[in-house]
């Protein structure tokens, strides 16, 4: 009887023994490679948040606007209604003053001096205040605008502006630099403009006009 003989050491006695699997050395994350993943996240989060910021501001601007604009409408609603005054003045008109002097307050008043048909204009020390309302957050007045009738030029720069509102005309009465349009017509302007900024430069506009239309830009 002859003996078979295997060429293959690992067949050897008529059993095969299979490889043994290598071990693949793990290698980890260098010094170098972490910093520049970690800087990578850190941009990345700092625009994200610089973004949000800018975004949460604009929102946050924009909804002052509208709240400006709401209140200049509460002075023309309250201006065309018979609504009292104090204990016994129904007759007087409404209206919303703005100061580049005190840039964070906006005051809605009762046009009541110096008689009951008012002068346009807010008088502080006449008892004209029906509401004060102030600006949080660092948001303020920046600038103060008026356009002359039949003009197309706007001029800026303007220390205060009037807005009254006197029935049965929706119509806005817009003085401006404390001269009443109401005593003197021909210093009554057009248009009325309300330029609102943000902490952030950002800015929005609040514009009445003459024939009482009320927007925000």
């Amino acid at each position: 009887m002859s003996r078979v003989h295997s060429a293959n050491p690992e067949t050897a006695n008529g059993f095969s023994h299979g490889t043994k699997p290598s071990r693949r050395k793990e290698r980890g994350f260098t010094l170098a490679e972490l910093i520049v993943v970690t800087g990578i996240l850190v941009l990345i989060t700092g625009i994200m948040l610089a973004n949000n910021a800018r975004f949460g501001g604009a929102i946050l601007l924009e909804n002052l606007a509208y709240d400006v604009a709401l209140s200049v409408r509460k002075a023309q609603v309250y201006g065309i209604a018979v609504r009292r005054f104090g204990e016994s003045e129904f007759s007087a008109g409404y209206g919303m003053h703005f100061s580049i002097n005190s840039p964070t307050v906006y005051v809605l008043f009762a046009d009541t001096f110096p008689s009951a048909t008012g002068d346009g204009i807010y008088q502080s020390n006449q008892n004209e205040l029906v509401e004060s309302i102030t600006m949080q957050r660092g948001f303020h007045t920046a600038d103060i605008c008026v356009t002359a009738p039949g003009s197309t030029t706007e001029t800026c720069g303007l220390n205060r502006l009037d807005l009254m509102f006197r029935r049965p005309e929706p119509d806005a009465f817009i003085s401006a630099n404390g001269i009443s349009g109401v005593a003197n017509p021909a210093a009554l302007y057009e248009r009325g403009r309300v330029l609102l900024e943000s902490p952030r430069g950002d800015q929005a506009s609040v514009i009445v006009e003459s024939t009482g239309q009320i927007s925000v830009q």
